[in-house]
């Protein structure tokens, strides 16, 4: 679910500081999208929103969540706006659980 090869990058990278500001931004930011993506905005919004979803998530490590936004993008890029949006939230709830339950464990995974 999470890459934690990636999450240990990322922290390398930035700075223990910066990155618990960055989780904290990445998963404000995500509330408010995954908030707005359940409303019927049309394919070319949803496409954009899964865009940003699936970048942000990429870069945290959320693997499966960003699959799912992935796969979301590439149906709405067809026009189609019948994206599976409970199993998106879903994943999304356990990728940030999992996220917070194992961020002090990061370093040994």
């Amino acid at each position: 679910m999470i890459e934690w090869d990636r999450v240990n990058e990322l922290c390398s990278e930035i700075g223990e500081d910066d990155f618990a500001e960055v989780v904290e931004l990445f998963l404000q930011e995500a509330d408010e999208v995954i908030a707005r993506i359940a409303q019927e905005s049309g394919a070319a919004v949803l496409e954009a929103d899964l865009h940003f979803l699936k970048g942000a998530a990429l870069n945290l490590g959320f693997r499966e969540f960003a699959r799912l936004c992935q796969d979301g993008e590439r149906r709405a890029a067809t026009g189609a706006c019948d994206v599976d949006l409970d199993s998106l939230k879903i994943s999304y709830q356990r990728s940030k659980t999992a996220l917070s339950q194992g961020q002090g464990k990061a370093d040994a995974a």
